[in-house]
């Protein structure tokens, strides 16, 4: 019990990313009573070919929602760190938590096979069995944003427990699905493909990984000094900016909502909140408050995450591109690294809205399979190696 608050207390950092890396005391051992919690959808590589891009994101954000809601309803001060993978997510908890989130989540697996026919594979792996697999997990607490607080984790303890969940899952065939444990409150998806506002501009997903542990830091560090050379300050390549989101009245958008959200659709829900877009429209660009909340998504999005690799989605300019992946491929030809991109034309949303004020996180992904794409070519260079 005494370490279930450990992630509360660590020192948030206010230094820029590339500051915190340079200091290596800023990081802290996971506390080895700790698990790593994995969802992740089988074969999601295929369904976003197959044109489910969209029930995939949704997917990996209602796994995060209902790990959320569940320790929100529980212990309402208790902060964990997570992670948004595009096609899935990562978490890392408390023993005290770890079988009534791992209950929740196969019991959302079930939803999901039920409702998109998606396979949603779920597994845990202690902090202490890592250790026992010389995969380390250091972790800072890192202010992104002035309203946004990220985990920063080096060490390849949450690949190594990805690789062991993927290795060893078998597929249930249960169907003791229990509504009472579906708790998707929050899940909203209500925004157009959001373009860079600059039209030249692209969309990247970049998912890079150092080849030695030991040197994450400096590396990480290096490539992302380069980043802020290259495409400005964080802000300035962050994709979500508040004048240029636009609402998607579809109402086919909604009705895939509704398949995550809820266990069976109901035509007065749809209509409902379709209705609810709508106004939705007048309330955020008439509205103070409306206005304040559009300022406050770019604050509150997750387009950067260090898991032990770097995964993150920002815009530039084509010829800024070609010069990082010129910087990257030498990079990788001195087997320093070895990365994954893909480049789009925008960027796509799901959030988690408990209120408009301040209480709203907003996950990022690129069109066209996004983080799924870069994982694409990153498994192919690493059956290369």
């Amino acid at each position: 019990m005494k370490d279930i608050k450990y992630y509360n207390k660590l020192k948030n950092s206010n230094e820029t990313l590339v500051d915190l890396l340079a200091n290596e005391s800023c990081f802290s051992e996971v506390p080895s009573t700790w698990h790593v919690v994995v969802v992740d959808i089988l074969n999601s590589t295929l369904a976003v070919d197959q044109g489910k891009h969209h029930q995939v994101n949704l997917t990996a954000t209602g796994a995060i929602i209902s790990v959320l809601n569940f320790i929100r309803k529980e212990k309402q001060n208790i902060e964990i760190p997570y992670f948004f993978g595009g096609d899935g997510a990562t978490f890392i908890i408390p023993t005290l938590f770890l079988n009534k989130i791992i209950k929740i989540l196969d019991n959302y697996s079930l939803h999901i096979k039920k409702n998109t026919n998606l396979i949603l594979r779920v597994g845990h792996i202690s902090v202490a069995y890592l250790s026992t697999e010389r995969a380390s997990l250091k972790i800072a607490k890192h202010q992104l944003t002035d309203q946004l607080s990220i985990p920063i984790v080096l060490g390849n303890g949450l690949k190594k427990a990805e690789e062991i969940i993927k290795t060893n899952f078998e597929e249930s065939y249960a169907t003791n699905f229990e509504k009472a444990l579906l708790n998707l409150e929050g899940m909203e998806c209500r925004w157009k493909e959001i373009n860079p506002i600059q039209t030249q501009k692209k969309v990247v997903c970049l998912l890079l990984d150092a080849i030695n542990e030991a040197d994450q830091r400096l590396i990480y560090r290096e490539v992302i000094s380069e980043m802020d050379t290259f495409f400005g300050a964080f802000n300035n390549r962050q994709p979500i900016k508040s004048n240029n989101l636009k609402l998607n009245f579809s109402i086919l958008n909604i009705w895939e909502e509704m398949k995550i959200s809820l266990t069976k659709q109901k035509f007065g829900y749809l209509l409902k909140k379709w209705f609810s877009t709508l106004v939705g429209k007048f309330y955020l660009n008439l509205s103070s408050n409306g206005k304040q909340y559009l300022k406050q998504i770019g604050q509150l999005s997750h387009t950067f995450m260090l898991d032990g690799m770097i995964n993150t989605v920002f815009t530039a300019e084509q010829s800024k591109i070609d010069l990082f992946t010129d910087y990257l491929n030498q990079l990788e030809k001195d087997k320093k690294i070895i990365y994954g991109i893909h480049i789009t034309h925008a960027s796509v949303m799901s959030c988690y809205v408990l209120d408009r004020k301040t209480n709203h996180s907003h996950f990022v992904d690129g069109t066209e399979g996004g983080y799924t794409s870069a994982a694409k070519m990153l498994k192919q260079k690493l059956k290369n190696i």
